[in-house]
């Protein structure tokens, strides 16, 4: 367990790319870093040059791959077949690693080889642009992630199979189960690999000190339109075993009478708060319960309710 391959996919995002890569140079550990492989999922901006010119000045062998647009699950598959070290670290290409990333998941790895475990590293956002705290509470309270109720060292759920900053072992990946490639958008793709994979034994433990930034700055609607483009993730979902396990009881909880009667409720409640709209990209904290009421209001009121990811 002395070395890894990082695998990024990435897709038409050049600068937050550039600035990932520079993390993995700064590396406390960098000299574990077996190779890291970029995989462009059809990118139409200047990543591969940028790729290609970054690799030079790095210790250790940065190779980029270029496919055909199929989506993240593909992308990320294809670093499986090529990678050469033990472990795989996937992170994203919005996601700076914190110069001891490396070093933390190789430790967890060095004290838990059993092959079925891996380790899921904390992501939080950068100091700069200082985030909001609607951001805050989108990325700790369960609605893009679920930091904020997580222990240093508890074992998680698939539920919890977050592939923005996770390690496994690559032969229990290659042998227990890979991305299904239905999947075409970010979204419900690491849920279904991690079910699968608990059939096997998953264990996932979560190390807060494996640091992770995401640059990417959220507004309200923005988080609102990303939960509504999740619906074609969420339609292919429901086709596998794990949605139906985990979607469906929502769907019929939806259908009945009380939750219509809190649908309503809930409407009139945003519509009574509406003045408060404005402070939700403020830097004012609202309670969380606010954050929560309009999310829901304003992600699910356009579509269907499975366009808000579990």
């Amino acid at each position: 367990m002395d070395s890894l391959t990082v695998v990024i996919p990435t897709y038409n995002r050049e600068g937050t790319l550039k600035k990932a890569l520079e993390g993995y140079l700064g590396q406390s550990e960098a000299q574990s870093i077996q190779e890291l492989l970029v995989v462009d999922d059809g990118s139409t901006d200047c990543t591969e040059a940028m790729v290609r010119r970054i690799g030079t000045q790095a210790p250790f062998p940065i190779h980029y791959f270029r496919q055909a647009n199929q989506g993240p699950a593909a992308a990320r598959n294809f670093g499986i077949k090529k990678a050469r070290a033990p472990i795989i670290l996937f992170t994203d290409s919005d996601i700076v690693p914190d110069c001891n990333l490396v070093s933390q998941h190789l430790k967890w790895h060095r004290e838990n080889p059993e092959r079925s475990t891996a380790v899921l590293g904390y992501v939080t956002w950068p100091p700069e642009p200082k985030p909001t705290p609607f951001m805050r509470w989108y990325g700790e309270g369960g609605t893009l992630f679920s930091y904020g109720r997580f222990k240093p060292g508890c074992v998680l759920t698939v539920r919890d199979f977050y592939t923005c900053n996770l390690s496994l072992k690559a032969e229990f990946l290659r042998t227990c189960g890979q991305f299904d490639e239905d999947f075409k958008d970010a979204a419900y793709e690491d849920i279904e690999l991690g079910y699968r994979l608990s059939k096997f034994g998953l264990r996932l433990l979560y190390n807060p000190e494996a640091r992770a930034y995401h640059h990417q700055f959220f507004s309200f609607a923005a988080a609102c339109r990303k939960a509504i483009g999740n619906k074609r993730a969420a339609q292919v979902f429901l086709q596998k075993e794990a949605g139906r396990l985990f979607l469906e009881p929502r769907l019929r909880r939806r259908s009945r009478l009380w939750f219509r009667i809190a649908k309503l409720l809930t409407m009139g409640i945003a519509t009574a708060l509406s003045p408060v709209r404005r402070l939700l990209d403020s830097h004012i904290p609202l309670p969380g319960i606010l954050y929560r009421l309009f999310f829901w209001y304003d992600a699910t009121r356009p579509v269907d309710p499975l366009s808000e990811k579990s």
